[in-house]
This record gives C-alpha cells, sequence and structure tokens, in this order.
C-alpha cells in the first residue's frame, strides 16, 4: 500500500463508505471523510475506518475566528485523525490557535497529534473565477504567500493543486507536506475541477500525497482503479 494515495470518500452515508473500503481491501490504506460524510455520519465514519487501521484525513476546512477553530481542532484531535483541514486565509492567529489546540488536546487525550493542512486555492478556481473572487494577483502566487503565512503559523503542510505544487515545494522546503487535490489519471474527466495532474506530474512537481476521488470510486472496478495510480505513482520516488 502506498500511503502517498488519499482516497476521497465522498459518499453521503455510512454504509457505502463501508461497502468502498472493502472493495479496495487492502490497496488502499489512507482515505478522506470530508464534510458530506462527516455531517451525516459524524465520528462514526472516523470509528469504520480506525476499525480497519485506515489512516484517516478529516477534510472539514475550518475557517472562524481563532477561538471557535481552536475549540473546534479539540474536539476532532481526540477523534484520532491523522490530518485535518483549517483554512489558510483565516490568517496567521487562526493557524496558531488550531495548532495549540491539537497539541493540548492530543497531550490530554494521549493520542498523536492530526498534523494540520491548510487550505490555500480551490482547485476548483481557474483564472476568471479567481479575478473575480479575489482580484488581479495569480492564484499559484497568492497560494505561495498563503503556504509561507501557514508554515510561519504552526501548519504542518498545505492543500494546493499540482500547478502550485512546485513553487511552493521551492519556498516552504523538503519538510513541508503538499497535499493535492485534483489529480486525474490520463484521459480521466475534470468533472469540476480545473486545476488538475497527472498522479506523475503531480509528485514530480513535489506533492506529498494526492487526493484522488471519483477516478477511483466511480471506476467500474474501484481497486484496479486504486492500484493503477498506485502504479504510476510508484515510477516516481
Amino acid at each position: 500500500m502506498d500511503e502517498r494515495l488519499i482516497v476521497a470518500l465522498d459518499v453521503p452515508t455510512l454504509p457505502q463508505a463501508e461497502a468502498l473500503t472493502e472493495r479496495l481491501g487492502d490497496a488502499v490504506s489512507f482515505y478522506k471523510v470530508g464534510m458530506e460524510l462527516y455531517y451525516r455520519s459524524g465520528a462514526a465514519a472516523i470509528a469504520m475506518l480506525a476499525a480497519r487501521e485506515k489512516r484517516i484525513f478529516l477534510d472539514l476546512k475550518l475557517y472562524d475566528i481563532p477561538n471557535t477553530v481552536a475549540r473546534s481542532v479539540r474536539v476532532l484531535t481526540e477523534l484520532g485523525v491523522d490530518l485535518l483541514t483549517i483554512h489558510a486565509q483565516g490568517g496567521r492567529a487562526m493557524i496558531a490557535a488550531a495548532r495549540a489546540a491539537a497539541e493540548e488536546a492530543a497531550a490530554a487525550c494521549g493520542r498523536p497529534r492530526p498534523q494540520l493542512l491548510a487550505v490555500t486555492c480551490l482547485t476548483s478556481f481557474d483564472a476568471a473565477t479567481w479575478d473575480e473572487v479575489a482580484g488581479p494577483v495569480p492564484i499559484a502566487e497568492r497560494a505561495v504567500r498563503l503556504a509561507e503565512v501557514a508554515r510561519a503559523a504552526g501548519a504542518d503542510g498545505v492543500i494546493a493543486s499540482p500547478e502550485e505544487a512546485a513553487a511552493i515545494r521551492r519556498t516552504a522546503g523538503a519538510d513541508f507536506l503538499i497535499v493535492t487535490p485534483g489529480v486525474r489519471p490520463a484521459g480521466a474527466s475534470r468533472g469540476d475541477q480545473q486545476r488538475v495532474a497527472t498522479p506523475r506530474a503531480a509528485l514530480a512537481a513535489g506533492a506529498t500525497h494526492l487526493v484522488v476521488g471519483r477516478p477511483i470510486t466511480e471506476a467500474d472496478d474501484p481497486r484496479a482503479a486504486a492500484l493503477a495510480i498506485v502504479r504510476e505513482m510508484e515510477a516516481v520516488k
């Protein structure tokens, strides 16, 4: 199992998530639980994956005032997840508060601290829609700046598209996590993703982990689709 591959459990119910993890079996060791599944099933989704000895990425993209985010991170740390997302645009104080809360909660409950990933710019944005909401600063430039702020405030890494991975890697150094959604095997549909790359290209650009959803979960044979992506990833060390 290549732990650089994270499969997105973007399904609405716990039984569907259970069925998918059973079909994937030992081909996948790391799963993302996003808003849809967590809002329906809550901690039961985390417990289901933990019982199968899977690593867990909880992707809730926390974004609020520092105190609210810190209190939320304390609760989520108790679940025992490996990765947890906050929004980089929440700013330095919010990120620092999240890091402190994760450390305190982990120490109190005797669990490892979740690594915090700061979301930079969503992969659904293209240049035109980004300009509409953020003005003329290019996406890549803003993503690098947000990564710099996140690292300085205590984040362990960022969520960024493959298109920004190389620039972030040059700025942030070798020990910073870069988790990339928007990964599509050659020939796969983009869906609602705009800034995408193949697994090989994303890793070559500096990504440490790849989040893949529909190309695996909607495949006729999800296990075969996952293994094909793993083979492509293993060619990039």
